[in-house]
């Protein structure tokens, strides 16, 4: 999520924005760090004495929670690719099952490429929620002892990526569980506030005091703050507050909600398990849901609000955001989800293999020797274009998947061996032979040129870069972790300089009109922002900066 620009200059910008108010005053949420009444929002704070670096975190009041495991170290570090949009969080919701947490965890291990962070799950037993969460994959986080400790027969789940400067926090791993005044309340978000600073600096300013770096937080806040009952007219009424993606879940002692915003930014899916329980779950892709024995349903609609009573797991569905049109993230089908998942109603290998497959038609190059993706996420789509070039398809890149979260320090010469350590060339594929090189996307074209080099160092004769979706030139507010415009390789060059920059002999992107073409009817319901700069709701962030500097 986005860290915080939480200043008074903040503060004083966002008196300037007349389009981003909130409702009238209410009471502030945190009057004092000594005294807590209860009508407030409480999550104390309790050191962690565990911990090598003494971090403080917040723990919702009257919950067991564990405390929160920190990095293993300080040092600012460089992943292996930095050179892909990420996706910030897959969240998911189970209620209706004695083994819900259980079953959290594993839909979680299905959602991990979309955070690796962090995970985290709340889980209720019908009168606590109960929460863990830690910095690490799924795996790290939650032994059988971690699992023992969340009873209940319903959980929320979230898995995470975090921001610039915020990846060692514990703070800001989700779910987020506080104690208010009527009961414990615990939210998992996949998205992006764009009116976040507004929002926090218009809280601050009424005396309101923020655990976290997390847009998220704001959602508690509105709601702790709120005069309206019952809890869900509280959370409609945040939602209205609130502009910009989330798919949302909510859990009390008794109840799940779900949220998906008016435009339908970030995915989210219904299912129900096929066991004795028929418990419902809500999940950010339908692999998640294949993995723990669900059938999938359908999408929660845009702008859809549902509600699951523990009790008789009846599911309420209403639509009380008001109605917007649809703009799905288009990168989903791109790059982020899993091939075997269902998004947005369409398969998404069969997304990757029309997009490779119209690039050969759009762009062939009919002297190549053979068609090679970049593992994983350009399988398809060079499937699609070796079978319509009728060119043969290898794997002439293998990719290492035992590197996992290895991350190295940010020196050249460890930067240059980082390809090496996660894609290994197959010299006896790519030897001699002109070489189609097809990938999903170009962000920064850092790590396209090191590919580039590494299968020139493995013997081809020439190179030829097949990128399967248009040029990024935009960057994304609705939760998707890109680098700023001026970043962005194709926002600063043309097709041709960026060949001439990743040093491949010819470089061809798919066009934005194909790619509309491919989507057919659907295409004026997803969002191409990060292609057109187009943009559904108009990022705030860059106006407060700009107000913030005239009034420094």
């Amino acid at each position: 999520m986005a860290a915080t620009t939480s200043t008074t200059a903040v503060a004083t910008a966002y008196r300037h924005l007349s389009s981003a108010h909130l409702p009238s005053p209410r009471p502030s949420l945190f009057p004092s760090l000594k005294t807590i009444p209860k009508p407030h929002l409480s999550l104390r704070l309790r050191l962690c004495s565990s911990s090598p670096h003494r971090l403080l975190f917040p723990i919702a009041a009257g919950a067991a929670a564990e405390p929160f495991p920190t990095s293993p170290d300080d040092e600012d570090y460089l992943p292996l690719f930095d050179d892909k949009p990420r996706e910030e969080c897959g969240v998911v919701g189970i209620i209706g099952d004695p083994e819900a947490s259980r079953l959290c965890s594993l839909a979680l291990h299905a959602l991990q490429h979309r955070g690796q962070e962090g995970a985290g799950i709340v889980a209720s037993d019908s009168t606590t929620l109960r929460a863990v969460t830690g910095l690490g994959l799924v795996s790290e986080v939650f032994s059988p002892a971690k699992l023992d400790s969340l009873p209940g027969s319903a959980a929320i789940g979230h898995v995470r990526y975090s921001t610039a400067g915020s990846a060692t926090s514990p703070l800001n791993v989700q779910p987020f569980l506080a104690g208010y005044r009527f009961g414990q309340l615990a939210v998992a978000h996949n998205g992006n506030l764009v009116n976040y600073p507004a929002l926090r600096a218009d809280l601050e300013a009424r005396g309101s005091i923020f655990n976290t770096s997390s847009d998220t937080e704001v959602l508690l806040h509105l709601i702790a703050t709120s005069t309206s009952r019952p809890l869900l007219s509280r959370l409609v009424e945040a939602c209205c507050a609130i502009e910009g993606a989330y798919s949302l879940v909510f859990l009390t002692a008794g109840k799940l909600f779900v949220v998906r915003d008016p435009h339908g930014f970030r995915p989210l899916v219904m299912g129900r398990l096929r066991g004795p329980s028929r418990a419902v779950v809500f999940a950010s892709e339908t692999c998640a849901l294949d993995l723990i024995g669900a059938d999938y349903e359908r999408e929660v609609q845009p702008g859809e609000v549902l509600v699951v009573d523990g009790k008789d797991l009846s599911v309420t569905s209403l639509c009380l955001m008001p109605q917007k049109p649809r703009k799905a993230c288009i990168f989903e089908h791109i790059y982020f989800a899993l091939p075997n998942s269902i998004v947005f109603g369409r398969p998404v290998h069969a997304s990757r293999y029309s997009f490779g497959a119209a690039l050969a038609e759009e762009s062939p190059a009919s002297s190549a020797d053979v068609v090679i993706p970049v593992p994983d996420s350009g399988f398809f789509a060079a499937l699609g274009f070796a079978e319509r070039s009728s060119i043969p398809f290898q794997q002439g890149l293998i990719r290492s998947h035992y590197v996992g979260r290895t991350f190295i320090q940010p020196t050249q010469e460890f930067r240059d061996l980082g390809v090496k350590l996660k894609l290994a060339p197959v010299r006896g594929i790519l030897e001699g032979k002109s070489v189609v090189v097809v990938d999903d996307s170009i962000v920064r074209g850092t790590t396209s040129s090191k590919i580039v080099q590494l299968i020139r160092d493995a013997g081809a004769r020439e190179v030829h870069m097949r990128i399967s979706s248009p040029p990024i030139v935009g960057s994304c507010y609705y939760g998707v972790d890109t680098p700023r415009a001026e970043e962005l390789i194709s926002n600063r060059m043309d097709v041709e300089g960026v060949r001439k920059k990743i040093g491949c002999d010819s470089l061809a992107f798919l066009s934005l009109d194909s790619l509309r073409k491919l989507l057919g009817d659907e295409a004026p319901t997803f969002c191409e922002a990060c292609f057109s700069r187009n943009y559904p709701v108009p990022p705030r962030e860059h106006k407060v900066v700009k107000v913030m500097e005239e009034c420094a």
